[in-house]
């Protein structure tokens, strides 16, 4: 089960490794779609549990991304996105586009735990 974030914001992308590293998940970042699936390849055991969009991570073009991204892994893989709680219109273009869930910024901060627990198996203990 592999997570892979579009998440270039310091704060975020500090809260999602220091969050995964306590729960033993691996988070992987990329800056594009074509990146991302260059690191999955074609196996379809490879294939993401979970991709993290944050919506005002321009770079990653969110909204050009996504609809790829949802023709690409239609199941199996889930899309979240984050954004502010005051971009109503981003959140509903995200939803059209394929996201399976966007949720304010404070909400994904919160409930980071538990997102990436449901989509990341602990890593192999390396001994």
């Amino acid at each position: 089960m592999r997570i892979f974030a579009f998440v270039e914001d310091l704060f975020f992308v500090s809260k999602i490794n220091e969050t995964a590293r306590k729960l033993n998940v691996r988070v992987e970042f990329v800056k594009s779609a074509e990146e991302l699936e260059e690191k999955v390849g074609s196996g379809e055991d490879a294939k993401p549990s979970l991709i993290i969009f944050d919506l005002n991570n321009a770079g990653a073009k969110p909204l050009a991304a996504i609809p790829k991204l949802r023709a690409r892994f239609k199941k199996g893989t889930s899309i979240l996105g984050f954004v502010s709680h005051v971009q109503g219109d981003l959140k509903l273009k995200a939803q059209e586009a394929g996201c399976d869930s966007v949720v304010p910024r404070s909400a994904f901060s919160q409930n980071l735990p538990q997102i990436l627990r449901r989509h990341g198996a602990p890593e192999e203990e390396i001994s």
